[in-house]
């Protein structure tokens, strides 16, 4: 929902299927998963593991409260550096982690990525 409503284009892009196998067939595997509630519904995730941040999503009528950025701190006190991917026209997720020390280091034309989709990755480095 939090991904249909932030990047209309890429909407629908996988059945739901083929998203619980992602999650349970990599994410769960491989990633920290951290998640955010309030009154027992499920308001955002963090995924993470080493150096990466692999998925961070916040329900839409929850942005803006400092979920993400509490899920995103936690990712930060587990490693001194941290990477991740996102659309290059999903601009508040961009001005959301610039603002949270993230720095652009590469764009590309979205040719390697599976939706084609222009892309920056961001790195986060911890000053100690």
């Amino acid at each position: 929902m939090s991904f249909d409503r932030r990047l209309p284009w890429l909407a629908r892009r996988h059945t739901p299927e083929e998203d619980r196998g992602y999650w349970s067939g990599y994410l769960f595997a491989t990633c920290a998963i951290w998640g955010a509630e309030r009154d027992g519904v499920l308001l955002g995730i963090v995924a993470f593991r080493k150096d990466w941040v692999d998925q961070l999503y916040i329900l839409p009528n929850a942005q803006g409260e400092g979920i993400g950025t509490r899920l995103v701190d936690i990712a930060k006190t587990a490693y001194p550096q941290l990477f991740l991917w996102t659309f290059q026209r999903n601009t508040a997720a961009r001005r959301f982690y610039k603002t949270r020390g993230f720095l652009a280091v590469e764009q590309t034309d979205g040719r390697d990525n599976e939706e084609k989709e222009p892309d920056v990755l961001y790195r986060w480095v911890r000053e100690d």
